[in-house]
């Protein structure tokens, strides 16, 4: 591991100036995705500034939503009753993520922040364009299971392993950050990229740009939400595809809907195609799987050594399904 120096921040604003004054500085927060690449050598940072004595770790109640500190661990989150009894799929998602030790350590604003799990971002030995841009892609014509069906690039096919940020993006979250500049806030379906020609630029933050919180807003609906995340074991294991939706159904017609996949995509993947073709239709089967084919219309699957990624296009279908009847 390169040597690197330390900082405790004593405020959020010095610790962004910190970070933005030096290309090579980092946040340190939880740390749980961050240490692994300091041990991989995927990333070298100078100077680590850790944040936790400046991050928030409160869960607060704002305008009938609830406002989340950046410092809020995960696990304490999701088992937050405010949480659990308004958003259950937030509570879903995050306890279907990683380990009970994990959890205790990861939060709100590092959660969403994670790197993609692609083997070959991992392997330093290898080419790729998000830690080595104009490297090339290892991944197209290699091991694709756990890769992009949706959004891909010629450049990555890389996918986003979060199933905390597939259900904030389902439920309408807002991310509120501080910069240089000053604060602002924006939706969280806007946090990440796809990945284009530059897929080492996971999200549309600048560099020393530090979340300070997630906001969810109220909704009655998020009440009647659901979080399936279908993997190659029980634990510890990072989605194939993954299913976060919230249903308003009254007289068995659907009257509002929120959908967004993981596992897909660069990013968290809003439905908004499936929910379009879903609003005004019969509550039942029919009307879930025609909202699935539009919005998978687009998909295209990757071949591999390992045989591909192909079965994930009527996986989604299966999850997608069986989340609506479930909530229907």
């Amino acid at each position: 591991m390169k040597p690197f120096d330390y900082r405790s921040a004593t405020n959020a604003a010095t610790a962004v100036r910190d970070v933005a004054a030096s290309p090579a500085a980092t946040f340190l927060a939880g740390g749980t995705n961050l240490v692994d690449h300091l041990k991989l050598g995927v990333i070298e940072p100078d100077l680590l500034v850790d944040i936790t004595a400046v991050t928030s770790d409160a869960i607060e109640d704002r305008d009938g939503g609830l406002w989340i500190g950046a410092g809020v661990r995960n696990s304490d989150l999701a088992a937050d009753p405010r949480v659990r009894q308004r958003y259950p799929a937030l509570t879903q998602a995050l306890l279907s993520g990683a380990s009970g030790q994990l959890r205790n350590m990861a939060t709100t604003g590092g959660n969403p922040l994670q790197r993609t799990r692609c083997v070959y971002f991992q392997d330093v030995t290898t080419p790729c364009n998000k830690r080595d841009p104009g490297s090339g892609c290892s991944a197209i014509g290699g091991y694709t299971r756990y890769h992009a069906i949706l959004g891909a690039s010629e450049h990555c096919v890389a996918t986003h392993p979060s199933d905390m940020a597939v259900a904030l993006s389902a439920l309408d979250a807002k991310v509120h950050v501080l910069t240089a500049d000053g604060e602002r806030s924006f939706p969280f379906v806007d946090l990440h990229r796809l990945p284009g020609e530059m897929p080492d630029k996971d999200t549309r933050l600048q560099h020393g740009d530090l979340i300070t919180a997630i906001e969810l807003p109220s909704s009655p609906m998020a009440g009647r939400s659901r979080y399936r995340k279908v993997r190659d074991r029980a634990s510890y294991a990072f989605a194939l595809v993954s299913v976060a939706a919230a249903l308003d159904v009254a007289d068995g017609v659907v009257r509002d809907v929120r959908i967004a996949l993981g596992g897909v995509a660069h990013t968290p993947w809003r439905a908004y195609k499936a929910e379009q073709v879903l609003r005004g239709k019969p509550a039942e089967v029919a009307a879930y799987r025609q909202a699935a084919e539009a919005e998978l219309a687009g998909a295209r699957a990757l071949d591999g050594i390992d045989g591909g990624n192909g079965f994930k296009i009527p996986l989604v279908t299966r999850a997608l399904v069986a989340v609506l009847r479930e909530l229907s």
